[in-house]
């Protein structure tokens, strides 16, 4: 009866070091983008986006001074100009989402 080949040693990888595989590179991206230049990237491939969202926060910023004050008609005005606001902004987004998804179709 033959006994089992030969053993090495030697580890079969390096428990501390990414394996390496060709043609694969174990960073996510090449060129890490800070938070400045993915939101000016982001805002010229979408720009109603971020129009969107600050129309979200000045309805709803002077919806509540107006409720501060007592005033509820406007109060209440700029609640549903808030509403309106939000969604232009998710059919910004979802309009974005299925330009970039035609987009990318060849």
């Amino acid at each position: 009866m033959a006994g089992p080949g030969p053993v090495t040693t030697e580890a079969p990888c390096e428990p501390s070091q990414p394996p390496v595989i060709e043609g694969f590179s174990p960073t996510v991206y090449r060129n890490p983008e800070g938070f400045k230049e993915k939101f000016l990237r982001k805002t010229r491939e979408n720009p109603m986006v971020p129009i969107g969202c600050l129309g979200t926060a000045a309805a709803l910023s002077y919806g509540l001074y107006s409720f501060h004050r007592g005033d509820s008609q406007r109060s209440q005005l700029m609640m549903r100009t808030r509403i309106a606001a939000q969604g232009f902004t998710v059919t910004a987004i979802l309009l974005g989402l299925a330009a970039s998804a035609m987009k990318s179709r060849p």
